[in-house]
């Protein structure tokens, strides 16, 4: 029976890593023994928690194509190859394309910045970090490494003011196996989590009756989910080298409402 590969020793990047679902994820992987590195803003804490985990910090906008080229660059230069790409960098707008009763439209940046950010970012991200995945060797079971990106249960129950979240998170999910075809031949696995209400820190700021309400929506556990959990299902898929080309759902069997 093939054993599942040990994260220890592992070079992982880790998009978004300054806070929830990246903050999480980067420090379960650091506890695993992986060689971790957090992109994040260059005004994020992404300095900070790396300093706390013992990773490096690559300061860079997703959507910027020198920030990302330097940053994986830097990931080169000091870890010398890329096992594993995390893609958690996000961003959420809640908005109706218009209103009737106002007469009035979203701006359209909007829209923009949502596809900008969730889509081409994760594009970005993705080709430069299978160029390097590509410079190394198979290893004895012809892989090379696996990309995981962040989806959203929204994906499939996008809810009233979602239009443009959904539709960004639904690219994710539909980029998954043809990038997982793509990449078949050259070792690279694709895979996509697509969590539902996390204890990140855009719901940890709600008040207590708000997150008590969300909580029970979840059918098992009627809790949020924590990002150590959603760390925990990426260290899983990193090893595990016989998942590729899905999206699993994390989310306590919640289906979101209208």
């Amino acid at each position: 029976m093939a054993a599942l590969r040990s994260t220890k020793g592992l070079v992982a990047l880790v998009t978004g890593g300054a806070s929830g679902l990246g903050k999480g994820t980067a420090e379960v992987l650091a506890k695993a023994g992986a060689r971790v590195a957090i992109l994040d803003l260059p005004q994020s804490k992404g300095a900070e928690v790396a300093k706390e985990i013992g990773a490096i910090f690559t300061p860079a906008s997703v959507t910027n194509e020198d920030e990302i080229k330097a940053a994986f660059a830097k990931v080169q230069s000091e870890y010398g190859r890329l096992d594993a790409l995390v893609n958690c960098a996000g961003i959420a707008y809640a908005f109706k394309l218009y209103s009737v009763q106002k007469k009035k439209h979203v701006d359209f940046e909007k829209i923009r910045q949502t596809m900008d950010v969730n889509v081409l970012g994760t594009f970005n991200v993705i080709r430069h970090g299978v160029a390097l995945m590509g410079e190394h060797e198979k290893d004895a079971n012809g892989q090379r490494g696996v990309v995981i990106n962040t989806a959203s249960v929204a994906a499939f129950d996008g809810q009233t003011g979602q239009s443009a979240y959904s539709a960004s998170k639904g690219a994710i999910v539909g980029m998954t196996l043809p990038l997982a075809r793509d990449f078949a031949g050259d070792g690279i696995r694709f895979n996509t989590i697509a969590p539902g209400l996390m204890d990140t820190p855009l719901l940890s700021s709600l008040p207590e009756k708000v997150k008590t309400f969300l909580a029970q929506l979840i059918p098992n556990p009627s809790r949020l989910g924590h990002p150590h959990e959603y760390g925990a299902l990426v260290q899983h898929i990193i090893e595990n080298q016989y998942l590729n080309g899905e999206t699993i759902r994390f989310d306590g069997a919640l289906r979101m409402p209208a």
